[in-house]
């Protein structure tokens, strides 16, 4: 059996296989961030195509930190029975599911939460408005609502959790002195700016136990000036790995920056995939728990090497299952051409009109096909 195909574990988290679906803004929740039927489409059609793990959205912890519209949220016990059922439908088809914690700090939408953008400190590249410098006592708050938010997710039946540390949301501001500027015990060392992403990870195993799967997400560098380097990142996973944290998915930029962002476009050929590897290698050399790799992972090949080479041990991808939520399938059953993605980015912009995310490039080939004079013609029955 090739190696992506064979079981593995994270923590006792029984995985059929090595490939992940990267957590992805659906843009499929209600306003209230609640899970909808077509949200739960969506995650069964990954779990029936073959997905090992399921990484779900990025769902908010508490109220002030929806980062986008139409975004999951489990910051409410009212929202466990949808999320509940949800997760029951994936595992009814055979799939596991995570899913992910998330707090957008500077990169809320003030005007959809109607509160302020908490900051972790004063910032220089934010218009003055509404926001709101985090306090030692808001530190509390924020530990308990991702501890709260953990505790949910079990109930709904999630296989685990991961904690978004990566691409400019709120943990990843504590970790970057780009915008970590405080001169308290979370400024200054990576070990202070670390320190929050040690008290949510004890809070969170204080009430799930020790057999529940906490994964964390990271940038292995920020990409910015003055942000987070890769000597920096690895001393925070060594500090996360040693805490206890079950997996690390290894990312890397900063959304808003439009500068090497997690979403690249025009991954055209393979020497462009897997573009954050360097950091997973050096972090697989130095930490002694499983990663994961994401950022435009295309290939098959290029997946099997990843693996081959311990410079990752599980394959993360968003974008591909967009278009193909059965590319595992496809791949398992032989066919091992790359994934079909275009990598145009153009999937996000349905979710920004309320439509959810979708395969624009796709709907387009499958309009002008079906617009095609050969294919017009109805036979007489």
């Amino acid at each position: 059996m090739n190696q992506l195909f064979e079981p593995s574990a994270i923590n006792r988290m029984v995985l059929k296989n090595r490939f992940v679906r990267a957590a992805t803004w659906e843009g499929l929740a209600t306003t209230d961030g609640a899970v909808t039927p077509k949200l739960i489409e969506m995650m069964v059609s990954l779990a029936k195509g073959g997905v090992g793990l399921i990484i779900s959205s990025h769902a908010y912890v508490s109220r002030e930190g929806q980062g986008t519209p139409w975004q999951l949220g489990i910051h409410d016990d009212k929202l466990v029975p949808g999320l509940r059922e949800m997760v029951s439908a994936v595992h009814e088809n055979g799939g596991r599911i995570v899913v992910q914690l998330a707090h957008a700090g500077q990169c809320a939408e003030v005007e959809l939460t109607g509160r302020p953008a908490l900051v972790v400190s004063d910032p220089v590249d934010h218009v003055q408005g509404n926001i709101e410098r985090i306090t030692p006592t808001e530190i509390e708050r924020l530990v308990f609502c991702y501890a709260q938010a953990a505790n949910r997710a079990q109930k709904a039946g999630f296989d685990g959790i991961e904690i978004h540390s990566g691409h400019g949301y709120l943990l990843s501001q504590f970790l970057s002195p780009a915008y970590n500027r405080r001169q308290d015990e979370y400024g200054g060392s990576i070990e202070n700016r670390a320190r929050i992403h040690l008290q949510i990870y004890q809070a969170i195993r204080a009430m799930v136990g020790a057999d529940y799967p906490i994964l964390i997400k990271m940038n292995g560098a920020d990409f910015i000036d003055n942000g987070l380097t890769v000597d920096d990142s690895l001393q925070a996973a060594g500090r996360f790995a040693d805490a206890g944290f079950d997996a690390i998915e290894v990312s890397g930029g900063i959304i808003r920056t439009g500068r090497l962002s997690p979403s690249r476009p025009g991954i055209t050929t393979v020497d462009k995939e897997a573009y954050f590897q360097e950091y997973s290698g050096r972090f697989k050399r130095d930490i002694n728990v499983p990663l994961l790799l994401v950022g435009g992972l295309r290939s098959f090949e290029v997946a099997e090497r990843i693996v081959a080479e311990g410079i990752a041990d599980y394959i993360s991808m968003s974008r591909p299952f967009i278009r193909e939520p059965d590319l595992i399938h496809r791949w398992e059953n032989g066919d091992r051409r790359k994934a079909e993605c275009k990598s145009d980015n153009l999937c996000f912009n349905p979710g920004f009109e309320g439509k959810g995310v979708s395969c624009v490039t796709r709907e387009m080939e499958t309009n002008k096909l079906a617009d095609h004079p050969c294919l017009s013609f109805i036979p007489c029955s």
